[in-house]
C-alpha cells in the first residue's frame, strides 16, 4: 500500500480496469525453489546460440519466407558464426519441407547442425525425418504443450495421458532417426508444474539413453511470458539442480517477450544454469516476439565477453533481416537501430564529444590505434566502430542540440576548432534556425549556416573596424571577436584580415551587448 507521503506527492488513482480477472503467477504454478544461487552468479562466457528465425520467426510473418529469402537468411546466419540453426517446421507446409530438401541438395558447412521442429504425432514425425534424409548434421526437435490450461483446453488429456503421448512420440523419433541428435520442448514450460517437467525430462533422458557423450537438449520455453524474470530463473535453477542425468542434458531456454522482459529472462536463466538460448536475431516472433539474440550477444560484448557471433557489420545483418522478413527494424532498437548511437540532446552531445576526444588522446598515449584502446565514452556502451559504423551519426543537430555537439560536427566534418567563447554565439544562431524550421540540420547545412553567418560578411569592406577583443587560430581558420558600437561580434576567415572584416560587418543581437 502507498504511504500517505507517497499519495501526497503523486496522487494517482485506481485505474477502473478489471484487474481482478487475472491471477498472479504464484497462484497458477508451484514455485518450489527456496534456496537459489543465480543471484550471486556471473556470466563469464557466451551460451550456445540457436537462431529460430527460419521456423519460429517465420511462422509469425504475415508473408512467410520463400526458399530464396530463407536461403539468404540462412547464409547470413552461417556467415555470422551460428553453428546450430533451426531451419523449419517441415510437416507444417510444403514450403518448409522444400527448403529443408533444398539445403540437403546444395550441401551444408560441416560444422553447422540444422534443427527441424515437429509435434508429437507419428505421421508428422515421419514427414520431418523424411525431410532431413541426406543431411548428416541434423537434430530432431520434438514438442508438446504441457501446462494445465493447454492440457485441458487444447489437448483434452490428463497429465498422465500427456506424459504417455510424449514418451510414445519420443520412442518413435528414436526408431525413425537413430543416431540423430534429439531435443524436446515442453511448450509453456513456465506454466507447467515443475515436478511434471522433471518427471518428463528424466523419463526422456532414460528413453533416449542420454549420456555426456551423446547429450539431449531439454529446451524450457517461456512460451507466453507471465511473470517477472526472477521467477523464470527460479524455474530454470530448479531443473538445473534436480535433473537425474544433468551431465547428459544441454539445458536450453526459449523466452518470449510478452511482458517486454525476454532479454532479462534469458540472462537470468543463464545465471541459473541454462547453457543454450534459442531466439531470433532481432527478436521477431509470435505476438511480441522471441528473445533478441543480437541484444543478448552484444550485452555480453559490452561486458568484455566474446559473444562468439560476429556483428562487426551490423548494417548488413539488418539489411538481410529486413529484406527476408519484410519487417522494418525500429530506429531505437538496441545496438542495431539507425538512431541507437545518435544523440540530439545538447548535454549528451557535449559529453560524447569530450569522451571521443579523450579516447583519441588516451589511444595516442598508449601508442595503439583508437579501435584497440579501452573504450569508455559517455552514453555509448560500445564503440559504434566495432559494429561497422562510423561516428558521423553519433551526434546530429536539431533544436535540442547544444554548443558542444555543434562544435563537434564542425570539427569532424570541416576541421574547424571553434574557440569555446564563440560556441554559444553560433549555438544561438543554430537554435533560431532549428526552432523556426522544426527540423534537423545535416552537417553540410550546418557548415553553410556557419559560413553565411561568420565568413561571408568578411567579403566586403568594413565601415567600422571596431575594437579587437580576441584572435584565435586553428590549423586552417582564424576567428576574431570584436566590439562594434558596444556590441560583441564574431567573424571567421582564412586569414586575420578577413575574420576582422566579417566580425565588424556582422550585426549581433541585443543580448550580446557588452555591459
Amino acid at each position: 500500500m502507498a504511504s500517505d507521503l507517497e499519495t501526497t506527492m503523486n496522487p494517482q488513482r485506481p485505474s477502473g480496469m478489471p484487474f481482478h480477472r487475472y491471477r498472479p503467477v504464484h497462484d497458477r504454478v508451484a514455485l518450489p525453489l527456496t534456496e537459489r544461487d543465480w543471484p550471486t552468479n556471473r556470466i563469464t562466457e557466451a551460451p550456445l546460440w540457436v537462431p529460430v528465425d527460419l521456423r519460429d520467426g517465420n511462422q509469425a510473418l504475415a508473408e512467410p519466407m520463400d526458399t530464396d529469402r530463407k536461403r539468404r537468411f540462412f547464409d547470413q546466419l552461417v556467415a555470422m558464426g551460428y553453428k546450430e540453426i533451426e531451419i523449419g517446421y517441415p510437416s507444417a507446409s510444403q514450403t518448409d519441407f522444400d527448403f529443408v530438401r533444398h539445403l540437403a541438395a546444395t550441401g551444408l558447412p560441416g560444422d553447422v547442425t540444422v534443427v527441424v521442429f515437429t509435434p508429437a504425432r507419428e505421421e508428422l514425425i515421419d514427414r520431418t525425418v523424411e525431410s532431413i534424409d541426406g543431411i548428416d548434421q541434423a537434430m530432431v526437435h520434438l514438442y508438446t504443450a504441457t501446462a494445465p490450461v493447454w492440457r485441458d483446453v487444447v489437448l483434452g488429456r490428463t497429465r498422465k495421458e500427456v506424459k504417455s503421448l510424449i514418451l510414445d512420440a519420443a520412442a518413435h523419433v528414436a526408431r525413425r532417426a537413430p543416431g540423430r541428435r534429439l531435443q524436446f520442448s515442453p511448450e509453456v514450460f513456465n506454466l507447467t508444474e515443475p515436478d511434471f517437467i522433471l518427471e518428463i525430462g528424466d523419463a526422456l533422458t532414460a528413453l533416449w539413453d542420454a549420456s555426456p557423450d551423446h547429450p539431449v537438449v531439454l529446451n524450457l520455453p517461456a512460451t507466453v511470458e507471465v511473470a517477472t524474470p526472477n521467477v523464470y530463473a527460479d524455474q530454470i535453477e530448479y531443473m538445473h539442480k534436480n535433473l537425474a542425468r544433468r551431465d547428459a542434458v544441454i539445458l536450453s531456454v526459449h523466452p518470449h517477450n510478452d511482458r517486454g522482459t525476454g532479454i532479462a529472462c534469458a540472462e537470468l536463466a543463464v545465471l541459473a544454469g541454462a547453457q543454450r538460448v534459442e531466439g531470433c536475431v532481432f527478436g521477431n516472433g509470435e505476438r511480441t516476439g522471441n528473445v533478441d539474440l543480437a541484444t543478448l550477444a552484444l550485452n555480453l560484448y559490452a561486458q568484455g565477453i566474446d559473444p562468439m557471433i560476429d556483428f562487426s557489420d551490423i548494417d548488413a545483418v539488418v539489411e538481410t533481416v529486413e529484406h527476408c522478413t519484410r519487417l522494418p527494424l525500429h530506429p531505437r532498437h538496441p545496438y542495431a537501430g539507425s538512431l541507437t548511437h545518435t544523440a540530439f540532446s545538447g548535454t549528451h552531445q557535449d559529453a560524447i564529444a569530450k569522451g571521443l576526444a579523450r579516447h583519441a588522446k588516451q589511444a595516442a598515449e598508449l601508442g595503439v590505434p583508437e579501435n584497440e584502446a579501452p573504450w569508455s565514452v559517455p552514453y555509448l556502451p560500445i564503440d559504434p566502430g566495432d559494429l561497422g559504423r562510423d561516428y558521423e551519426e553519433v551526434i546530429r543537430i536539431n533544436s535540442q542540440s547544444g554548443k558542444g555537439g555543434i562544435a563537434h560536427i564542425l570539427q569532424t566534418h570541416q576541421g574547424l576548432n571553434l574557440p569555446p567563447a564563440m560556441r554559444p554565439d553560433f549555438s544561438r544562431t543554430v537554435q533560431s534556425v532549428t526552432d523556426s524550421t522544426g527540423r534537423e540540420l545535416r552537417p553540410a547545412e550546418l557548415w553553410q549556416l556557419f559560413h553565411d553567418t561568420y565568413v561571408t560578411p568578411g567579403a566586403t569592406p568594413s565601415p567600422e573596424p571596431g575594437e579587437v577583443l580576441a584572435i584565435h587560430k586553428d590549423s586552417s581558420w582564424v576567428y576574431a571577436q570584436c566590439a562594434v558600437n558596444g556590441r560583441t561580434t564574431w567573424g571567421a576567415g582564412p586569414d586575420e584580415e578577413h575574420a576582422l572584416r566579417a566580425a565588424a560587418n556582422r550585426r549581433s543581437p541585443d543580448r550580446n551587448r557588452r555591459p
